[in-house]
């Protein structure tokens, strides 16, 4: 482990240690901890909903406010709903103070936020997170300029240290990686490539007398091919390795006289004196800073449950009405409050619903996967179908007119019109001469497909530099049964699937009802097509090879962490992995989940609406097997690889749609008994996180035909008909939506 990932590591560790003694304090005066901003939507849902909404829109008004809170905290600024929302300036009794934007109680837009150490952040932020462009300076003068995301470094920025060194480049996950210059506060500099905070890859390093080394680098000290020049014009070129069995290389002085008692091992020694700075050690993070607890005594709020190890649970149906953090009282009502809450403690103890011997394993971050795939490179088996797909787009997309108009008449949808181009090596007047073997290519349907790619809005010069540029695809072995091979794109925007004959027909006869639901439905959760084609390669077979290209759903800025593909079936529904192995890239079944996914009430509505129409226009077509893909970013996690609950339940963020990610927040549950194949979503504990939700139908190729009837009969012999995959697609489609929505839930 490096300095810098050792000191992110105790910095997080100090964080949740302080945010724990926080809330044992706050427990013992309150009886409750930190309260996550509230939306109309988070009020009581019984039958006077209604009148107290209207009542409360009434007195919520944007003034200015300021307060003492009773544990000491200080707030001053605009006030929205009983949270900051505007303006501000929050001071903490540790002394971090921060002054700016708040939304909805949380700290949004441009602020600065101030430790008592004196270090300072000056900047965006994004939902509590130091996010964005902004300038962090540490108390013994550290300071970086640059792109942050979620409190990390990310992103191009320059960063001096206390002790005389600079480095100006790129930036990933907290550390240098990428290209960048760092140099030494003797003057000496190395500018070239960088992983994970070490030099790393090719660059060059630049003495102050003139000297200088170029070649490859590992973990910082020269490692492959290179060259050592002196100021004087000798060299030294060879192979570098810190084993000297793997030395060698050939010295060619200047002149008559040189270094000819130069040791190349010299090199290592002089470089060993030049390590890359860690810097000071990070403070509290601002998105660990909790505001204190406080209703207004305009509302009604459900208070929060805490279990005797002092985490947060779910709310209590009761309502409390005197929980005004903000007036002059001594203290009575808290005092009654905290009985309160002790005997609805007891009486869940009792129930034995929380308590500590049932709590589960604390979760870990799911331990990173490789980058997916093989680079499909010269000499690969398939590198010629590789450049056939690459011409036979280039070819189609570039010579295709701009669409004037969306409605398309009956004809475009017919699996007949198709478009074959032969593409010989010596090139024709429509084609361009090139290296691989001779092909036919097949456009199906290129109007209908032509307009997909302009209602989902990609630019069609992107859409070809993606799959044409220069970057090689990647290969990807099936994940499935179905023997197809995947092909991702150098930038992950785009995947490429073969496809059997039988689903090129399913999309064919699906493709007018599939062009007027995406139409109808901006945010339907039905994966993307972008085209259809077919390449036949010449030979005594002519194999032809048909593909399909699809949006990637976890093409975004944010890393997936969980994957989990859903159907709402059990049989066969697990990982036959163990837990050792399972990593980012692993796609955990229905019966290895292990969260509830809570959605805001307007996002809940959107998402079951959206559910209901695209499982009714799959159930039309006569199609069944799909399933929900959901990516999970977990936002709140250690280097240490411990998740933190965010100890609320209140989501925020966006619309729900699978092509925009939201923040949400998921709920830990449990199963009842390891043996119940049928109980597909566990008991909720009461430990949230949050987290961002990337979702999306895909698999929609299948339809019910006289295998998958034949399949059905055989295993409804064995099993539970009700619990395999194969079923009609009304049944399976209303099997689907059952378990979607209990795996998704109102958040009230």
């Amino acid at each position: 482990m490096s300095k810098e990932q050792s000191y992110v590591l105790k910095a997080w560790e100090v964080t949740v240690r302080k945010t724990q003694q926080a809330k044992k304090r706050a427990n013992s005066v309150f009886g409750t901890v930190s309260v996550s901003p509230h939306t109309d939507n988070d009020t009581s849902t019984d039958e006077n909903d209604d009148e107290t909404s209207t009542n409360r829109s009434s007195l919520e008004e944007f003034y200015h406010a300021e307060r003492v809170l009773p544990n000491g905290d200080y707030y001053t600024g605009q006030w929205y709903d009983s949270f900051p929302h505007g303006h501000g300036k929050y001071l903490w009794t540790d002394g971090c103070m921060y002054i700016g934007d708040w939304y909805n109680g949380k700290t949004m837009g441009n602020g600065k936020f101030g430790w008592p150490s004196g270090a300072t952040y000056e900047g965006e932020f994004k939902s509590g997170y130091m996010d964005g462009t902004g300038t962090y300076t540490g108390p013994s003068g550290d300071a970086y300029k640059g792109q942050w995301v979620m409190n990390l470094k990310h992103g191009h920025g320059v960063k001096s240290f206390a002790n005389g060194d600079a480095y100006d480049g790129e930036w990933r996950r907290g550390l240098q990686e990428g290209h960048g210059r760092y140099q030494w506060s003797d003057g000496c500099h190395y500018t070239g490539e960088w992983k994970n905070g070490t030099i790393y890859g090719k660059g060059s390093f630049v003495w102050t007398n003139g000297n200088r080394y170029d070649g490859c680098w590992d973990e910082g000290f020269p490692r492959g091919n290179g060259t050592y020049k002196w100021d004087d014009g000798s060299f030294y070129v060879g192979n570098w390795s810190k084993d000297p069995e793997e030395m060698n290389g050939t010295y060619y002085p200047s002149g008559n006289e040189g270094n000819l008692e130069w040791d190349p091992k010299d090199l290592f020694d002089n470089l060993s004196e030049y390590t890359i700075c860690s810097g000071e050690r990070v403070p509290m993070l601002p998105s660990q800073k909790k505001l204190s607890v406080w209703n207004s005594s305009k509302r009604i709020e459900k208070p929060r449950r805490v279990s005797v190890d002092g985490r947060v649970s779910v709310g209590v149906d009761r309502a409390f009405e005197k929980m005004n953090m903000w007036g002059n009282e001594t203290g009575e009502e808290g005092t009654d409050l905290r009985k309160e809450l002790d005997a609805e403690l007891m009486r869940l103890e009792a129930e034995g619903i929380r308590s500590l011997k049932s709590s589960p394993v604390p979760m870990k971050l799911p331990k990173a996967g490789r980058k997916q795939g093989e680079t499909i490179s010269k000499g690969h088996r398939n590198y010629d179908l590789m450049l056939n797909l690459q011409l036979g787009i280039r070819h189609s997309v570039g010579r295709q007119a701009p669409v004037a108009s969306l409605d398309l008449k009956p004809s475009a949808f017919d699996p007949k019109d198709k478009i074959w181009r032969r593409f010989p090596r010596e090139g024709t007047k429509y084609t361009p001469p090139h290296q691989s073997t001779e092909f036919k290519w097949k456009d199906y349907c290129p109007l209908v497909f032509r307009s997909l790619r302009k209602l989902f809005k990609v630019d069609p010069a992107d859409y070809m530099l993606s799959i044409c540029g220069d970057d090689a695809l990647r290969e990807l072995s099936s994940p499935g049964k179905s023997g197809s091979f995947f092909y991702l794109t150098n930038d992950d925007r785009y995947m490429i699937k073969t496809m059997k004959k039988s689903e090129t027909k399913v999309l064919l006869r699906m493709l007018a009802a599939y062009y007027n639901h995406v139409r109808a439905f901006e945010n339907s959760l039905v994966i993307r097509f972008f085209g259809l084609h077919c390449v036949r390669l010449n030979g005594p077979t002519q194999k032809k090879v048909r593909f399909v290209i699809m949006g990637n759903l976890f093409c975004s800025k944010y890393s997936v962490h969980r994957i989990f593909d859903l159907k709402g079936s059990s049989l066969g529904r697990t990982t036959d992995k163990p837990e050792s192995e399972i990593d980012s890239n692993t796609i955990l079944k229905d019966r290895d989940l292990s969260f509830i996914f809570r959605l805001q009430k307007a996002w809940y509505q959107e998402f079951t609406r959206q559910i209901d129409k695209d499982c009714e226009f799959l159930e039309q077509e006569r199609i069944m097997d799909y399933s929900l893909l959901v990516g999970i970013h977990f936002r709140e996690s250690s280097v240490a690889g411990d998740l933190i609950p965010s100890g609320a339940k209140t989501p925020i963020g966006g619309l729900v749609s699978d092509w925009e990610p939201t923040c949400q927040h998921v709920q830990r549950t449990v199963r009842k008994s390891s043996d119940s194949e049928l109980e597909l979503v566990g008991e909720p504990t009461g430990e949230f996180y949050e987290v961002v939700l990337i979702f999306g139908i895909i698999d929609i190729l299948q339809d019910y035909d006289i295998s998958k009837k034949l399949e059905h009969a055989y295993k409804s012999i064995q099993y539970d008909p009700s619990s395999i995959s194969a079923v009609d697609p009304k049944q399976y489609s209303r099997r689907f939506r059952d378990f979607i929505f209990k795996a998704f839930t109102d958040d009230n």
